[in-house]
């Protein structure tokens, strides 16, 4: 974490010194790298906050290996049990419902799970940040795209390196 703080403050202060070139270049700098930096550091944070949470409450899924996958995409070799019995003896009825009960339909309770980090504070509040630091600088004639683009890649970066020492 003090490497990361570290870092953070090295940029930071290169940022600062930014504002020698001219006050628009600064501030095309700090709120394109602010934006992106803490987006990237939000969504890190919150994606690795749903996963502590769902493996205390031991939601894990259990997947097939890859290579399982990519051999028999729809589990066609799979180990299943055949009823051989002949066709009139077989229960279809039971047969049916409990084909239903495999289907998975979508309701809330798997929309609320599956959009927990999407739709987390830690990264609604910097997509805000970004549109509004956007907007401001628009409306005060100080964007300059050909800064502000760019510059955008430097709080990925640290973004990157930030959230990998989470």
């Amino acid at each position: 974490m003090k490497k990361t703080i570290k870092f953070l403050a090295v940029v930071q202060s290169l940022i600062l010194l930014s504002n020698i070139i001219s006050f628009e270049f600064y501030i095309n700098l700090q709120v394109a790298f602010l934006s992106s930096f803490l987006i990237i550091a939000g969504s890190a944070y919150a994606y690795r906050k749903m996963v502590k949470n769902q493996v205390a409450l031991e939601n894990v899924e259990e997947k097939r290996d890859i290579l399982d996958e990519i051999e028999d995409p729809y589990e066609l070799y799979d180990d299943f049990e055949v009823d051989n019995r002949p066709a009139d003896e077989l229960d279809i009825k039971a047969i049916l419902k409990e084909e239903k009960k495999k289907i998975k339909i979508l309701n809330i309770k798997d929309i609320k799970k599956g959009s927990r980090a999407g739709v987390s504070l830690f990264r609604l509040v910097p997509y805000l940040f970004l549109i509004l630091g956007f907007i401001a600088l628009k409306n005060n004639s100080l964007l300059d795209i050909s800064i502000y683009l760019p510059s955008l890649l430097v709080g990925i970066v640290a973004g990157y390196f930030f959230s990998k020492e989470l």
